[in-house]
Order: C-alpha cells, then sequence, then structure tokens
C-alpha cells in the first residue's frame, strides 16, 4: 500500500514522470475551472435560477458570512483566496469515492503547498490592509525581544497546519485500505462515509484557521 500519492506513477514519458498528486491535482482544479465557467456563463439575477446557480450562491454566502464572523471586517478581499482554498480541498477530498482516484491532499508536498500560499497570503493582507510598518508592529509586541519568538511561532503554526491536514487525510486511506483487506464487506464502506466527513471537516478547519491567521494579521489590534 502506498502512503502517498506521490509513490503512484500515472505517466512516464522518458525523463518526465507524472504521479498521483500531480494528475490529481490538475484534475481538481481543472473541474473547479471548468464547473465555475459553465454555472456563471448564464448567471441569472430575476427570481428563476438554476439549481446549480443557487447551489453556488448558497456556498458563497456560507463561506462569506464565516469570513465575516471570524474576521469582523468586509469579506469581500478574503472570500476569492479563502473559498479557493476551501474548495480544493473539499473537492480533493470527495472525490475519493471515484475508484482508482487518490485524493492530492493526501500528499505532504500539496499540503506544504496549500500552506505555503497562507504563510505568503498572511503578511500580504497585513501590509494591504494596516500598512508595512503597522503589520511588523506584531513581531515586536510587547517588546522588540518577542520578536524571535513571533517568527518562531508564525513559523511554527504554519508547519502544523501542512502536518495536520495530510496526516488526517493519509491516516484515513491508510484504515479504509486495511479495513477492506480484513472485512471487505459493510464496515470498510461505513469508513469510507466517514473518511468522506473527516474530509468536509479538514476542508472547513483548514480555511477556518487560514482565515483566523489572516484575520490577526489584518486587526488593527492584533497583538
Amino acid at each position: 500500500m502506498e502512503l502517498s500519492p506521490d509513490q503512484i506513477t500515472i505517466v512516464e514519458l522518458g525523463p518526465v514522470t507524472l504521479n498521483a498528486t500531480l494528475v490529481f491535482t490538475w484534475l481538481v482544479m481543472g473541474i473547479l475551472a471548468g464547473g465555475s465557467w459553465l454555472i456563471t456563463r448564464n448567471l441569472s439575477t430575476g427570481t428563476e435560477i438554476s439549481r446549480w446557480q443557487n447551489l453556488l450562491e448558497a456556498i458563497v454566502t456560507t463561506i462569506r458570512d464565516q469570513i465575516r464572523a471570524i474576521t469582523g471586517q468586509d469579506p469581500s478581499d478574503y472570500l476569492p483566496f479563502i473559498g479557493t482554498l476551501f474548495l480544493f480541498i473539499s473537492l480533493a477530498n470527495l472525490l475519493s469515492v471515484v475508484p482508482g482516484y487518490e485524493p492530492p491532499t493526501g500528499s505532504l508536498s500539496t499540503t506544504a503547498a496549500l500552506t505555503a500560499c497562507v504563510f505568503v497570503a498572511v503578511p500580504l493582507y497585513g501590509v494591504a490592509k494596516r500598512g508595512f510598518f503597522g503589520y511588523l508592529k506584531n513581531y515586536i509586541e510587547p517588546t522588540p525581544f518577542m520578536l524571535p519568538f513571533n517568527l518562531v511561532s508564525e513559523i511554527s503554526r504554519t508547519v502544523a497546519l501542512a502536518i495536520r491536514l495530510f496526516g488526517n487525510i493519509m491516516s484515513g486511506r491508510i484504515l479504509v485500505g486495511i479495513m477492506l483487506s480484513i472485512i471487505p464487506l459493510l464496515l470498510p464502506t461505513v469508513l469510507q462515509v466517514l473518511e468522506l466527513i473527516v474530509g468536509q471537516i479538514q476542508a472547513y478547519i483548514f480555511a477556518t484557521l487560514a482565515t483566523v491567521y489572516i484575520a490577526s494579521g489584518t486587526s488593527e489590534t492584533a497583538a
């Protein structure tokens, strides 16, 4: 049993090797991009809207409300980034019901890339909201001696975010695989349903923590 989709080779053309992580990441991105285009190409502002537009509006409204509740700010600036994070992780985990599919979130390289985006986004949003020196005050309060500790805290929470998502997704896949080999009937199906639920919870937690980190960098009262 492969512990990571990085170990699964899908296409090998000479020196170029495409593993499951890359292929299924592109698949998820393609579905999100294609689905967005199909749903938004005929948007309606009237009372009669399609079921897909209704679903999309419900998802966007829910994400906006969550961002506003966490940050206490207008969610418009953060919605594209946080929404993309959530939808990518959610769909990547949801597609695990498809035979042969391996969620790219089960790869540490994918979760590290996602958290790297969060790591870069926090200071970018912070500087845009509070100014360069206003944001830097986060790291020297209540005293400049706290600078190294605050930097270590910033890095460690980012690393923890990557490992949390990777560990939960990978452990779920391993558990289902083990149970399938031991009891290939009802119990593995139940575990797979639980794995799907855990995957959606992890998408929500990741997006929520990313929002909290951004809120801490953009809040005028951030310490």
